[in-house]
């Protein structure tokens, strides 16, 4: 039998590339999920006065 030496370039480069493309989708998401996280809900502004009087301030 002939040993035929095995070429597993094209294999090792699909596996490498699959590899980055994942870690960058985890990378992202992460970094997605991170800024929903921290951001603040803004305040809500009081609505107008129902008397029609100006508000106390000090």
């Amino acid at each position: 039998m002939t040993d035929k030496p095995k070429n597993n370039t094209a294999r090792n480069a699909a596996i490498a590339a699959a590899g980055a493309i994942g870690s960058a989708a985890v990378a992202a998401a992460l970094l997605y999920a991170g800024k929903r996280k921290k951001k603040p809900s803004e305040p809500t502004q009081p609505g107008p006065i129902p008397s029609g009087e100006p508000p106390q301030t000090d």
